[in-house]
């Protein structure tokens, strides 16, 4: 079955200023980022108002698991938009539908399949993160609520993947941003109102993207029309070029995850307190850095297209121009961050260990992400 498209669309990366379509494409993506990394911080935030520091630690050990599974779903975003873009680069519109389709339908299933494999375990992982007691309880119960989630924000991702390959930076922004802002204003409603506190939050995870996810396939299917069901083979044939990108992407998307679970771990032996001020920690980094998470992903459709129409020198200057916006970008953020360190600190309502761990960080730690 095939979505009918009366219209061609045009690779809009193949003319214009790279300059221009870098930053059209990593400002807009990294908007959205934001907005999905904006609900754990807003939880967070609102939790550390409740005044126990054990609640936040659970943000803080929780939060390590779904960074891991958001990390996987970034990768098969990358993948996306790499091998989307590239077709549609080369003028073949028609295979670009049927790439999109295998791309959601295979997201679907591998999500799936993890969040299935892992549910039956999610206390033993917390526990190995160095969780004891009613934080563990807490950790555990949070994700018991929040983690099946999981298949449905990797479909959003991968969409929002499929209207980056298309160019259409606004829509694929607009797709997370409606997630965070949907955490902003439903946490307060589910936490503090209704007295659910933390479970509360685990709620508000899953409305969010269920709202991220009705608005991506809306744009992907709907408005861009880019969708065409594979034959058997065909889909075999189109993951195991999805799978070529997404097994290097994933990997490398998981090793942070990973350290910070190692981290998490070794920092447990201080206390709640210290763990509490990883999350905090843990929470400023993507908000922060998520210009250069974005980065990565948004100059995938780029080089796509280009390479797709052989245009290399293109591809060149894409790269040559990427590099030096990281270098300038995290200059700036380090400065932004010590100047506002104590503001940071007052606004997360850390205290004790948590406090010098998040201001050891920003003045010390934040050095080496040059």
């Amino acid at each position: 079955m095939t979505i009918l498209d009366t219209t061609k669309e045009e690779p809009k990366f193949l003319t214009g200023s790279i300059f221009r379509h870098i930053l059209v494409m990593t400002s807009t993506a990294s908007i959205g980022l934001m907005a999905i990394f904006l609900v754990d911080f807003a939880n967070l935030f609102y939790i550390s108002k409740l005044g126990k520091q054990e609640l936040a630690a659970t943000i803080g050990y929780a939060g390590t698991i779904m960074f891991f599974t958001i990390g996987i779903s970034i990768g098969f975003l990358i993948a996306t938009s790499a091998i989307v873009s590239r077709t549609l680069g080369a003028g073949e519109q028609e295979e670009a539908k049927e790439i999109a389709a295998s791309a959601l339908i295979f997201t679907g299933i591998i999500a799936s399949a993890l969040m299935i494999c892992t549910l039956p375990f999610l206390e033993l992982f917390i526990r190995l993160l160095g969780a004891k007691e009613e934080t563990l309880q807490l950790a555990t119960n949070f994700l018991k609520i929040s983690f099946p989630s999981m298949p449905i924000v990797s479909l959003s991702l991968a969409a929002s993947g499929i209207l980056r390959a298309l160019g259409d930076a606004k829509r694929a922004m607009y797709v997370t941003l409606a997630a965070g802002i949907s955490a902003v204003v439903l946490d307060p409603l589910f936490i503090f109102t209704l007295d659910l506190g933390i479970y509360g939050a685990a709620i508000v995870i899953i409305l969010s993207r269920f709202i991220m996810l009705t608005i991506a396939l809306y744009y992907v299917l709907h408005v861009h029309k880019l969708f065409s069901w594979p034959s058997f083979n065909a889909f075999y044939k189109h993951v195991k070029n999805l799978l070529k990108i997404a097994i290097p992407t994933v990997l490398t998307n998981i090793a942070t995850p990973v350290g910070n679970a190692y981290v998490t771990s070794s920092i447990s032996v201080y206390g709640d307190e210290a763990v509490a001020g990883f999350a905090i920690i843990g929470r400023i980094m993507p908000v922060a850095f998520c210009f250069i998470y974005a980065l990565s992903g948004a100059i995938g459709p780029i080089i796509g297209q280009n390479f797709g129409a052989c245009s290399f020198k293109r591809i060149e200057e894409t790269i040559h121009k990427a590099i030096f916006i990281t270098l300038l970008y995290t200059l700036c953020i380090w400065i932004i961050l010590l100047l506002l360190q104590n503001q940071i600190i007052l606004f997360f309502s850390a205290t004790g260990e948590a406090k010098i761990l998040v201001r050891f960080f920003i003045q010390i730690i934040m050095l080496f992400h040059f």
